[in-house]
Parts: C-alpha cells; sequence; structure tokens
C-alpha cells in the first residue's frame, strides 16, 4: 500500500512530551508507514538470557516513534488512526519476560524469566511456546498516544485519555482508535508492537516484537470524547475461538484480589495438566489467555473469569 510518509526506528523517543519536535507533518486522510523498536528500546536480543533482565534500564523501556505534527489538530479535536497492516521485522523474533516487581502476581513470581520467540516474517501465523503449546499470532500496537496538555516529561508506562500504553489487542489491522486532542497537532507517536497479547497481559508482557505499522491519519473537527475508542472491522477471537476455553474464576467483593484468583487458578490448573512449570504458565497466559469481568452488579461479590484458549495446548 502506498504511503505519503515514513517514519524510521531511529526517530523514537521516551516519555510523552508536548515540547518534542515533531519528525513528520501530515495532512488529515494520509497514510503513514511507521517503522518501531521492541519495549525494550533494543536492549534484548535473541541472544539475551534470564540474567539480562536485572539489568534492563527502565528509563528506556516503551519507546514510541514519532511525534507526528497532524495539520488543524487542536485541542478538543478528536484524531482517528486507522491501523491498516502489521509488518514484522525480517528476523520475525520477539520475547515475553517475567519481570521482578512486575505483573499482576509479581509477589508470587520473583525470578527473571525470559522467553524468546520465532515466526515466519512473511506469514506471521503461529509461534511455538517450548514443546508445550502453540500461540496463534494477532499484531496489533500496544502503545498509541497523543502528546498531553500538561508542560514535562510524562512516563509512558500508565495510559492516559489521550491513550500511550492502552494495550488492548484489538488495536489491530483493520482497527480504528480515537483519541482526544489536547495540544495543538495531536502530536502523535506509537510503538510497543506486540505479535500476540491476551486481555490483561498478566504478566506485564506480550510478545514484544519490533515491526512496521501503517495508517491512515484523520481528524474529526470539534468533536468531544473524555477518553479513546475504537471500533474494530469484525471478530475479534476468531483466531482463537475454534476449540472452546478452559475457563477459571476469582469471586470476592475486591476485583483486583478476584483478578489475581483468576489468573493463578489458570496457572494452577495449566500446570497440573501439562506438567508446564508454573512460571512457564504464567506467562502463557499473559500471551493468549482473556481476564474478564463477568459479573459487577450482585453485590458484595463480583465475578472476575480468565479463559485460555484451547487450540494453543494442540
Amino acid at each position: 500500500m502506498r504511503c505519503n510518509h515514513t517514519i524510521h526506528h531511529e526517530r523514537h523517543h521516551y516519555g510523552w512530551d508536548n515540547s518534542i519536535d515533531p519528525v513528520i507533518s501530515v495532512q488529515p486522510g494520509e497514510t503513514v508507514e511507521i517503522e518501531t523498536i521492541d519495549a525494550s528500546g533494543g536492549q534484548l536480543s535473541e541472544k539475551s538470557h534470564d540474567k539480562d533482565l536485572l539489568s534492563l534500564d527502565f528509563e528506556r523501556v516503551n519507546p514510541v516513534s514519532g511525534p507526528i505534527f497532524v495539520e488543524g489538530a487542536e485541542k478538543g479535536d478528536i484524531l482517528s488512526i486507522n491501523f491498516l497492516e502489521f509488518s514484522p521485522n525480517s528476523q520475525g523474533w520477539g520475547w515475553t519476560a517475567n519481570i521482578p516487581g512486575f505483573g499482576l502476581l509479581a509477589d508470587q513470581f520473583l525470578e527473571p524469566r525470559l522467553h524468546t520467540w520465532k515466526y515466519d516474517s512473511e506469514n506471521p501465523i503461529a509461534s511455538l511456546f517450548g514443546s508445550y503449546g502453540k500461540v496463534p499470532l494477532k499484531p496489533f500496537c500496544g502503545t498509541v498516544g497523543l502528546a498531553i496538555e500538561e508542560k514535562g516529561v510524562h512516563s509512558v508506562v500508565p495510559p492516559r485519555r489521550v491513550g500511550g500504553n492502552l494495550d488492548i489487542r484489538d488495536n489491530c489491522a483493520g482497527t480504528t482508535l480515537y483519541l482526544p486532542v489536547e495540544v495543538k497537532g495531536a502530536l502523535l507517536s506509537l510503538g510497543d508492537t506486540h505479535a500476540a497479547q491476551g486481555d490483561g497481559e498478566v504478566c506485564g508482557t506480550a510478545i514484544e516484537s519490533p515491526m512496521t505499522v501503517q495508517c491512515t491519519i484523520n481528524l474529526i473537527k470539534s468533536s468531544h470524547i473524555d477518553y479513546p475508542r475504537l471500533e474494530t472491522s469484525g471478530p475479534v477471537t476468531n483466531h482463537f475461538d475454534v476449540k472452546g476455553y478452559k475457563v477459571t474464576t476469582g469471586i470476592g467483593e475486591d476485583l483486583m484480589k478476584a483478578a489475581r484468583d483468576a489468573v493463578s487458578g489458570m496457572i494452577d490448573w495449566l500446570a497440573h495438566s501439562t506438567g508446564m512449570p508454573a512460571l512457564d504458565a504464567y506467562m502463557l497466559c499473559s500471551v493468549c489467555g482473556d481476564l474478564r469481568i463477568s459479573e459487577i452488579v450482585d453485590v458484595p461479590n463480583w465475578t472476575v473469569s480468565f479463559y485460555f484458549p484451547k487450540v494453543v495446548l494442540d
């Protein structure tokens, strides 16, 4: 597909800051090709080991390529980003990690663990998780956002009303994402591309993989939204649904505890039924399992469910 502009991966930055000079300026309706680097900012590679996670510089984590100045964009407008294509780099690799101190069950899994993935970059369909299973791939953009109005440098790690580290796996090809504009030109940046991720990203990482993203940028003038919205172009789980799911639950007054209980239950189930170590099951849950709020109205207890696709274990 013909693109009006290209941003190479060298043109990236760390943190949201509305004083960063834009890399390019685009007109609404134009298509941009954006190269990203992996979420480690190039600190990890196919040759990295578990111990390398202990020396990660977190100031260099989650780099985003950009920013892009959108002509005519002003505070109070909406920027729309239609994702057209995700192309892995020629290496066809990614990584998933348990980073000590990070993740939903960080208090249960204390040791570093790094798993590297390989897949066909020309046909990214699935990737093996050792001898335990094969994960269907669904490339998407984990971090995509606009500059915030408040001056200074702000971390990329937490999501914000203008987007950022959303980690919504359905921000994939065919989806249109809508973001509220807070500054002139919007200043769009994106990165943190994933080859696959489950809803919740429970261990804190997905299949972190560098990619080239093609998207068309449009502008909706004088139309207000409080938080990001998106529209998908079709089914969102058909790559997982074919064999059904294993489902565990957590129930109680605290949604976070219920979420932890649901994930812990699935880790126990997978470890017992497959023989894989619990830490491997935790990482596998992060890249392909879905954490859902099943019920939030039956006071005083809420139900959280964790869905693990059985097709992965075939």
